[in-house]
């Protein structure tokens, strides 16, 4: 057995196929539990040598066992928020049913009260982005300002009720790393917000009072529920201001966190964002600091998304009439700004996550980090570099030489209207170089998955899993379509990925991520062995029961 004697179990999980991902012991059929951490791994024999009069015993029936998964990039505040508040719509809507479901919300809100929703797919820009679509959603929405984010977060349509409440006319300057859609016969906005230009609405709603502080507890404990249903117990919210620094130690303080949870607090404050950052922010983390939350990671924009052509690339997106034929996009940060920002995060305990969608903004990621090291040398530190979407190759290698982390975003590579986005603004052929993982893994990256939520509608990592794999939509969208095939990779590598390597570049590696004596038992239990389906059921996979540290937060009705 794989634990010496520790006394008598408080919970003993028996008569399963328990895939640990540990190296050492890849399957068990036992594992016993005492204060939350797992004391026992082996066979039922030898493990229910731990039990005692008082030791509850669950027979898993044969059922696959594994460890919680660990999602290293999400919203959750956001996705918390857009689940009990806000208007939701496919993102394969047309203008049509967008406006018709906008029209639905309209019915049951009062006049003068903001309706927010999502999400248009990242394909529909061009159609929305006109004053006819513009008179459309004004139709229907004549007495409440309306905004609507694209499925890729960084992007927004909003109606004129909110452009006027956020005091944006024709007149109104394109920002610096935004731009507002314009109509080009009249000039008049046609509610088309491309990245920043976003802020002055998304801060116009927030300071209508929308949400309250109670409503910011609400939405924190609502995504951490949802994540434990689809077995997450762990994750890293990606952009975490000083709401979500409150609401996760508000719950941890009160024993509600039930999923160990890491900030990444923003640089610089983002454009849908608002609130104190980069300095400010981080000297308040130990304030927030408790048992399950480690406010240990910095964020950092440095470019935006390929569909909108904000993100930064080394060779030019395809010509338009208003970019014309050379543009490439841009950072957000000057290779010394980023240096002395990881710089100065190093100096103080704190990892940087690199929001890099663009080959050119990985490239500069990369560098920067590499400065860093010649000055600092190695660190414990993971650096992740977030999506890491379009590399290109010879940076592939630089992953594994400099130590940093691929944030990797499964839910969004397979055939999406983001996908549809990006093969417009790219070209197919660039466009279809989207997601080296296998090239990454076989160069020795550290590989770790996370949703995005609410970029995706549905945190479910199962169908991450399954896309791994296979390369194509598991909801059966674009059917005959696999996206770059050759870079798939097999099931333990991906359900390694999902647990233990997403716990390392978490900072939770000596925590969670496997089925370990010593480890917090975070263990799921599933309705099908993943090993014994085809790789088109794993999506469907539904998780039975969802222990975090030995105690049932999630069961399956």
């Amino acid at each position: 057995m794989s634990a010496s004697r520790a006394g008598l179990a408080d919970l003993i999980l028996t008569g399963g196929q328990i895939y640990t991902v540990d190296e050492e012991r890849r399957w068990a059929s036992a594992v016993a539990i005492k204060a939350g951490r797992i004391t026992a791994v082996g066979s039922d024999s030898e493990v229910r040598q731990r039990a005692g009069d008082e030791t509850e015993i669950v027979d898993l029936d044969g059922r696959m066992a594994m460890p919680g998964v660990i999602d290293i990039h999400n919203h959750h505040m956001m996705g918390g928020r857009a689940d009990l508040y806000e208007l939701k719509f496919p993102a394969a809507a047309a203008l049509e049913q967008i406006v018709d479901a906008v029209r639905g919300a309209v019915e049951d809100t009062k006049a003068g009260e903001w309706i927010i929703g999502s999400q248009w797919g990242s394909n529909r820009g061009s159609t929305l982005n006109t004053g006819e679509a513009l008179a459309a959603l004004d139709s229907v929405s004549p007495k409440n300002p309306v905004m609507l984010r694209d499925d890729t977060c960084h992007n927004r349509w909003v109606n004129s009720r909110a452009l006027a409440a956020a005091d944006l006319t024709r007149e109104t300057p394109d920002p610096e790393n935004g731009s507002f859609g314009r109509d080009p016969h009249s000039g008049e906005l046609t509610g088309m917000l491309i990245e920043r230009a976003a802020a002055p609405v998304e801060r116009a709603a927030l300071e209508s009072g929308i949400f309250s502080e109670e409503g910011y507890r609400a939405a924190a404990a609502r995504a951490v529920a949802i994540l434990n249903s689809l077995g997450v117990t762990g994750f890293v919210d990606a952009a975490a201001m000083l709401p979500t620094l409150e609401a996760l130690k508000g719950l941890d303080d009160r024993g509600e966190l039930t999923a160990w949870a890491v900030a990444a607090m923003p640089a610089v404050e983002p454009s849908f964002l608002f609130g104190i950052a980069g300095d400010e922010l981080m000297a308040k983390r130990e304030t927030y600091r408790s048992a399950h939350f480690k406010p240990d990671f910095v964020k950092v924009f440095l470019d935006g998304v390929p569909p909108a052509k904000t993100a930064a690339f080394v060779e030019p997106y395809q010509a338009d009439p208003i970019l014309g034929c050379c543009f490439r996009g841009e950072t957000q940060m000057s290779v010394p700004e980023l240096i002395r920002w990881i710089g100065k995060c190093e100096k103080q305990g704190l990892a940087v996550k690199i929001h890099c969608a663009g080959d050119a903004a990985v490239r500069q990621a990369l560098d920067a980090i590499e400065v860093v090291r010649t000055f600092n040398g190695s660190t414990h530190l993971i650096h992740h570099i977030a999506h890491a979407s379009y590399i290109q190759p010879d940076d592939i290698p630089r992953f594994a030489e400099l130590g940093v982390a691929g944030d990797l975003s499964p839910i969004i590579w397979y055939p999406t209207p983001i996908l549809e986005g990006a093969k417009a603004a790219l070209g197919i052929e660039r466009a279809l170089q989207f997601w080296p993982n296998r090239d990454l893994h076989e160069a020795g990256a550290l590989l770790a998955a996370g949703s995005d939520w609410p970029v995706v509608p549905n945190p479910d990592p199962w169908d991450g899993i399954e896309g791994m794999i296979t390369r194509q939509n598991p909801a059966g969208d674009y059917p005959g379509e696999s996206l770059w095939p050759e870079q798939a990779l097999d099931l333990p590598t991906v359900l390694e990925i999902y647990t233990r390597n997403a716990a390392k570049a978490a900072g939770l590696g000596n925590i969670t991520g496997s089925i370990e004596v010593g480890k917090s038992a975070d263990i799921l239990v599933l309705d099908r062995n993943l090993f014994q389906i085809p790789a088109h059921e794993i999506a469907e996979t539904q998780v039975l029961t969802t222990y975090f540290e030995g105690r049932a937060v999630y069961e399956r009705g």
